[in-house]
């Protein structure tokens, strides 16, 4: 099967997805209502005559930005999972793996227990200041590896970053035994959840995940020469210590403003490398893309079970993302092992 094919019948798919993330709930709702609205709203189209107010409701402001949402955040996460990946040489790798989620959750809960708010952020301090926290805990962890090795080789990086990531968790234990009143906010938010967000997320989100991308997209032939190993990329002329500072904030950027406004969610990051490069091969100008692709129509998928399995109540996202992902991973890895 040819690769523009596989590109054009994964694009056809993950649309079908958004349109079951829209359409499907306790309230079902056709897709030629789902057309009809988004026509109306960007483009003033008419109505369908049978379209009642509530279902517009549903529709516009619950169920789409939420949708989006979920697919936004599932393409950063699978994006930067390929790339660390890429740069580490490692299946395992993830910005998880460098301490972005305990960074981010350790700012979160500070947010949560305090009540800190900044004044011209509003209802947008505990994501950015999850993010800034992610951020800061991936650097520190870079930079405390590279006065420990100056080679910077891969294994150091993620071992720093585990033991930097173990210590935040610590602190964050200790707040969330101290501070047991916010016990269930921070076990929710810990686990990730769409629940009652609105299309304010998704205006934020969206242009900082996009020029992202964009410019992770840019490196994508430094990624192809990189899996060849670092002495190579060097004979290549690859600034190969440049070019990881680069990718490995850029990664960590795309999962810190995630998880910063949903939540911690696992496995997508480490999933869909290994899928996207079965499908498509290891070229990184189609890997990238189609990461964002089946990481956000996954996303979508758990979402969607999240909030029907149980319906009207409805369960973190994260554990669903985990019960799928961590025996797939589990066949992905141990296949791929068995093969060598």
């Amino acid at each position: 099967m040819k690769t523009k094919f596989k590109i054009i019948l994964s694009i056809i798919l993950s649309i079908i997805v958004i349109m079951m993330g829209v359409g499907l709930g306790s309230v079902t709702v056709p897709p030629s209502h789902i057309i009809s609205v988004i026509s109306n709203k960007i483009f003033s189209t008419p109505l369908l005559p049978d379209m009642q107010s509530v279902s517009i409701s549903i529709i516009w402001k619950l169920r789409l930005p939420r949708t989006l949402l979920a697919f936004l955040v599932g393409g950063a996460v699978a994006v930067s999972g390929t790339v660390m990946q890429s740069v580490l040489k490692n299946p395992l790798a993830s910005s998880y793996t460098l301490g972005v989620s305990s960074g981010a959750s350790l700012g979160a809960a500070i947010i949560i227990v305090t009540g800190f708010s900044i004044p011209f952020l509003g209802l947008f301090t505990l994501p950015v200041v999850g993010l800034t926290f992610g951020l800061l805990t991936v650097f520190a962890a870079v930079k405390f590896a590279a006065k420990m090795d100056k080679n910077l080789e891969n294994n150091t990086i993620i071992l720093v970053g585990m033991v930097f990531s173990l210590f935040v968790n610590a602190i964050l234990t200790l707040i969330t035994a101290i501070a047991r009143d916010h016990l269930a906010q921070l076990t929710f938010w810990q686990m990730g959840s769409f629940s009652l967000k609105d299309w304010s997320s998704v205006l934020i989100l969206f242009p900082i995940i996009f020029i992202g991308v964009l410019i992770i997209q840019n490196y994508s032939k430094e990624l192809d020469i990189m899996t060849f190993g670092e002495e190579q990329a060097f004979t290549m002329g690859v600034d190969v210590h440049k070019i990881k500072w680069i990718l490995l904030g850029l990664s960590a950027a795309l999962t810190g403003s995630a998880i910063s406004f949903v939540g911690v969610i696992g496995f997508i990051d480490l999933i869909a490398p290994h899928v996207v490069r079965k499908i498509f091969g290891s070229n990184h100008k189609t890997v990238i893309p189609m990461s964002v692709v089946f990481g956000g129509s996954f996303m979508v998928l758990c979402d969607l079970i999240a909030r029907t399995i149980i319906s009207p109540s409805e369960l973190p996202v994260g554990a669903i993302t985990a019960l799928i992902g961590a025996p797939f991973f589990a066949y992905v890895y141990f296949s791929k092992r068995k093969g060598l």
